[in-house]
């Protein structure tokens, strides 16, 4: 029921690029696993063992966090309309935020908002695939605003404030980026 993949095969970048929510999941060596829903146009396939996400101002900054603890990550796409399947990339990630070089390409390929943290690019050492028979069809209305919406009436300056009130730490006290 499951196959395993040395990478994205043309088919998976498809599947991923039609899905309009993923989800994330990170953790430590101790303390809390953390598993996150994420949507919009927020991830782009950059090639057959990497991706592009762009992780936006949440109530906490858990991946972050996590990443610079113990480097993995994995993402996970389910199928709720049409053929079932569900579909996980394994791999380690790098955190990119606003201050650093590559910023501005990554801008490029997903462009930023006011309430965009950082991007993460993922380096996939593993696809997955199983069949997904058990995830409920469900029809997709729209994207929710509430998050830009939030993010706009903070401001640029708001939402830096934010970050540092926060999210400079996990739920479990691990800071969620490197000093520099």
């Amino acid at each position: 029921m499951s196959e395993l993949f040395p990478s994205f095969t043309d088919e998976h970048q498809r599947f991923i690029a039609a899905q309009p929510i993923f989800f994330v999941a990170t953790a430590a060596q101790e303390g809390s696993v953390n598993l996150s829903p994420k949507g919009g146009p927020s991830v782009a396939v950059l090639g057959p063992n990497r991706l592009l996400w762009q992780n936006l101002t949440g109530s906490g900054n858990e991946t972050a966090a996590h990443l610079l603890e113990v480097n993995r990550i994995t993402m996970m796409w389910c199928a709720f309309e049409g053929p079932p399947l569900i579909l996980r990339a394994y791999g380690s990630a790098t955190a990119i935020h606003r201050d650093d070089p590559a910023w501005s390409e990554c801008e490029k390929l997903i462009p930023a908002t006011v309430g965009s943290r950082q991007y993460f690019e993922i380096d996939v050492d593993r696809v997955q695939t199983s069949c997904g028979y058990q995830v409920p069809l469900m029809d997709y209305r729209e994207d929710r605003t509430a998050l830009t919406k939030w993010a706009e009436k903070r401001g640029e300056e708001g939402v830096r404030k934010y970050w540092t009130e926060r999210n400079a730490e996990s739920i479990d006290g691990l800071p969620t980026r490197r000093p520099r």
